[in-house]
């Protein structure tokens, strides 16, 4: 089974493209199975229980809401790797992740205001592609589905994807593909880089 990943900034396009690449695989009779690391994680499950609808994105925590992200985060590459072992035996040809865990660290290390290098980086299971969809806060607040957090935000965020892109995983490099183009100059070269 392989997985192909797809990382970046709130609103880069990520899911687009992921949508785009989950129907052309079905329809080469592939069987897919679709993953979001945010949405897997222990710590979304938890905040869901306590969050209203209208609640936004998290963007501050303290010293131990970073400690047990980090904590949760190694919880979740554990259970990661038995859902991998379950697919494989299922038959899924591939699992394609619509952010993937380069995306957890990229976002403690913003709520840590730390770039230092964590030791959980070192147990996250390497994808056969991982994508880092660069794209401009600037272009990204032009669109239509602006992400609630501000071009602060995504500025920032988007200086820490450089330089985690720049550096590569610990787990293997990221291939860096322009998201400021049309979705459909990008799905062509996300599917040349199969």
């Amino acid at each position: 089974m392989k997985i192909i990943t797809i990382s970046g900034l709130d609103g880069s396009g990520k899911s687009t493209q992921i949508g785009l690449f989950k129907n052309y695989l079905e329809s080469q009779d592939k069987k897919v199975f679709y993953f979001h690391a945010i949405q897997f994680g222990l710590v979304s499950k938890l905040s869901q229980k306590n969050k209203s609808e209208n609640t936004k994105s998290v963007t501050e925590a303290n010293f131990f809401q970073i400690i047990l992200r980090r904590m949760f985060l190694m919880i979740d590459l554990m259970r990661f790797k038995k859902l991998l072992k379950k697919l494989e035996k299922e038959g899924f040809d591939y699992l394609i992740s619509d952010r993937y865990f380069y995306d957890s660290i990229v976002n403690i290390k913003y709520l840590a205001k730390s770039e230092k290098k964590m030791p959980c980086e070192n147990f996250i299971v390497k994808p056969d592609l991982s994508i880092y969809l660069n794209a401009d806060p600037e272009i990204i607040m032009q669109r239509e589905r602006k992400p609630d957090q501000g071009i602060d935000y995504l500025k920032k965020k988007k200086e820490l994807y450089d330089n985690f892109a720049s550096v590569g995983p610990p787990a293997g490099g990221l291939k860096i593909i322009d998201g400021n183009r049309n979705k459909e100059e990008i799905f062509e070269e996300i599917k040349k880089s199969i």
